[in-house]
């Protein structure tokens, strides 16, 4: 209904100012007796005082007592008209305000009111209509809010900007029309001027919680965690109930804070346990198909506190619930393959680009042999680039299943009569594991873009390798290992002709360290022995590479992390992100790879020893916290692995004081990395169609 101002007429017709009527009986005085005589005013000034209050079936049954006594009276008509379509009697309502209309064509109100009703049935153009009749009776603020509202829904941007400002002209204060403008001007990627907007309408309303929710998203998006961070703290705080929890968490996890992320998922799951219907946080880009609860099994995954078998037991109640909603395929339609017929192979993914997977993959679809692999492709996210369009060849089809159901897209799986389908993604962002539960193939597998469980009975295999997954950690998982010999990745070597220089310490005079993975993954056990190492390495400096860098307060916090440990901030180099070429010609100036851990790199430490640097990793105990140690043991380089936090210390005190040796290293890593199953992509193919035909070969024999 449109919002009645203080000294607005009250609409009940007595003549008087709203606050000086009406108004004064939205209290429990509303419910006096009504007078012996019947007077259509003084009953709809009391209706109305019902109205207010959201007492609405004493409202409505006076609304009713006029119209019985007064069938033509317009303002009763049109109040019922709002109260009944308040409740959902959408058809009801716009016959009372049509009828109220006719008897009174110029009160700006009932044309509103008739709007609303319209936009509440999503019938934009009949409700556009309805408020630019209310505007030519009347120039009102709230009616170009709403307005804008109706026109951002029909996708009229620049219409709906020009309502909004229209409103904001009309009153300056009006909060709720900056907050709108804000939201489209997000919506069009106008971020810097949707951030301005935002600030604008927190001077008018600081304690709109809604508005701190949505300039925290901006904020994260523009690589300002910090800040980010104090604005969701603060929608919280102004309104507990509100689902910001998500939004905090993401940007606790960009801060390096994963304790504090988990707790915040947990919270967001005791508010809203429907989970399936919860977009999760890792940013405003993912998918409807992300949940709370697959994002806090992805934080969990790479937890330094957590427990291999906790995650486990989580990731199966979470398997559990997507198995209790899916129907699950138990007959398909791929035709049982002769000796000789090719396997048709799914693979579903939102990476087809230029994205670590997408780097591993393009390598393989090249060799593998199209008499024995017929590849089908099911992206989950419409980005797509360069490296899409040199993979799409590679494919007899490509589908998109963004914004399609999990069972139409289990549907339009099953009828592709895939034997085997393979997730890229696991619980990384905009995954489409639900569409696993449905088991739209025979055969479904686990691979590449994730590291750690899925929980669901229907994933039967996990592809790993035995250095990523050793035999008795077998029983982390809910799928069963199949195991490649050599490696479970293969790296496709980047298309920029960036030579490797010599190493940085003949020419420096210290070792310069260096780590270009996500700083999310530099937790305070990692922060704590890289310090550690800088200490025992006299002169040695450390740079760290990301677009998180590009955020003077992350740059701040990070240095007061070092700091706090006795690390100077002359000794750290902090850079932001660049393009690809840059991003290579950067390692030329490190001379030793410092590996995170648990969450260990994968394509940067690749790319680190494409450019000539070697890695230093740490033994873990889960696949992720494997991942170095795999990529060491198939280049050659064991002995850089470390057991613990001490011989990581001792170790990388030892190859820095051996500048001979690391600079022949450095002139011969290249080669040794093409040279290593690593990049062997005919090796990975002929070994990775062994175990298809493998797994393919149990199905079919029950084994």
């Amino acid at each position: 209904m449109t919002k009645i101002g203080r000294n607005d007429p009250c609409p009940c017709g007595s003549g008087k100012k709203y606050k000086q009527c009406c108004m004064r009986q939205d209290g429990p005085q509303a419910a006096d007796s009504l007078p012996r005589v019947f007077n259509s005013a003084q009953y709809l000034q009391l209706a109305f005082a019902h109205h207010m209050a959201g007492r609405t079936v004493e409202a409505e049954l006076l609304y009713r007592q006029i119209l019985s006594a007064e069938p033509e009276h317009a303002e009763a008509l049109h109040l019922l008209g709002v109260l009944v379509g308040d409740s959902g009697e959408h058809a009801a309502a716009l016959e009372l305000i049509e009828k109220a209309i006719a008897i009174d064509a110029n009160n700006h109100n009932y044309h509103a009111n008739l709007g609303r009703i319209y936009s509440q049935q999503d019938m934009y153009a009949k409700a556009e209509a309805c408020y630019r009749r209310a505007l030519a009776l009347k120039t009102d603020a709230a009616h170009y809010e709403a307005l804008g509202n109706i026109l951002r829904a029909q996708n009229k941007f620049a219409a709906a900007e020009d309502s909004y400002r229209s409103a904001l002209a009309l009153n300056v204060n009006f909060a709720v029309a900056q907050r709108n403008l804000g939201d489209l001007l997000q919506l069009q990627e106008r971020y810097e001027e949707a951030i301005d907007s935002y600030r604008q309408a927190l001077v008018l309303h600081p304690d709109f919680a809604e508005v701190h929710n949505n300039l925290g998203a901006l904020l994260k998006k523009r690589g300002n965690s910090a800040e980010a961070i104090l604005h969701y703290r603060r929608a919280l705080a102004l309104k507990p109930e509100l689902d910001a929890h998500t939004n905090l968490g993401g940007a606790l996890l960009a801060n390096g804070d994963v304790d504090g992320a988990i707790e915040c998922y947990r919270r967001s799951l005791a508010l809203e346990p429907d989970y399936a219907n919860t977009p999760g946080a890792r940013g405003a880009d993912a998918a409807i198909q992300d949940s709370v609860e697959d994002t806090l099994l992805y934080i969990m995954s790479i937890h330094a506190g957590g427990a291999p078998l906790d995650y486990l037991q989580a990731a199966r109640r979470y398997g559990a619930k997507l198995h209790a909603v899916a129907r699950p395929y138990t007959q398909w339609l791929c035709a049982p393959r002769n000796s000789g017929e090719r396997l048709r192979v799914g693979l579903v993914s939102a990476d087809f680009r230029e994205h670590p997977v997408g780097f591993f993959l393009e390598n393989i679809l090249s060799r593998l042999d199209p008499a024995k692999i017929e590849l089908l492709a099911y992206a989950t996210d419409a980005r797509e680039d360069a490296l899409t369009q040199r993979i799409k060849p590679h494919f007899t089809i490509w589908r998109a299943l963004v914004d399609v159901s999990n069972e139409n897209a289990a549907q339009t799986i099953r009828a592709d009569a895939p034997h085997i389908l393979i997730d890229l993604n696991g619980c990384t962002a905009n995954n489409r594991l639900p569409v696993f539960a449905w088991k739209p193939a025979p055969v479904q597998v686990s691979w590449l873009g994730y590291w750690a469980s899925t929980g669901l009975s229907a994933m039967d295999y996990i592809l790993a390798d035995p250095y990523s997954l050793p035999a008795q950690e077998a029983a982390h998982y809910s799928e069963r290992p199949w195991y490649l010999p050599d490696t479970r990745l293969c790296f496709t070597p980047p298309q920029e002709a960036v030579p490797c220089a010599e190493l940085p310490a003949l020419k420096n005079g210290y070792i310069a360290f260096g780590c270009f993975n996500n700083p999310t993954k530099m937790n305070d056990a990692v922060v704590a022995l890289w310090a550690q190492v800088l200490q025992r390495v006299a002169g040695s400096r450390l740079t760290l590479k990301a677009k998180l860098f590009e955020d003077a307060s992350i740059v701040a916090q990070t240095h007061a992390r070092f700091a706090a440990h006795g690390i100077d901030a002359a000794r750290l180099t902090l850079l932001g992100q660049s393009a690809r070429a840059d991003y290579l010609a950067a390692y030329n100036a490190i001379d030793i790879a410092l590996d995170p851990f648990p969450f260990t790199g994968g394509t940067t430490s690749v790319e680190g020893l494409w450019m000539g640097v070697p890695l230093l990793t740490r033994r873990g105990d889960r696949m992720i916290a494997h991942q170095g140690e795999s990529i060491l043991h198939n280049v050659g380089l064991t002995d850089w692995i470390a057991a613990d936090n001490d011989d990581y210390i001792e170790r990388a005190a030892a190859h820095a004081g051996d500048l001979a040796r690391l600079a022949q290293l450095r002139s011969e890593l290249r080669a040794r990395l093409l040279a290593s199953p690593l990049c062997d992509a005919e090796r990975f193919a002929r070994n990775f169609e062994t175990a298809l035909a493998g797994m393919w070969e149990k199905y079919c024999t029950g084994a």
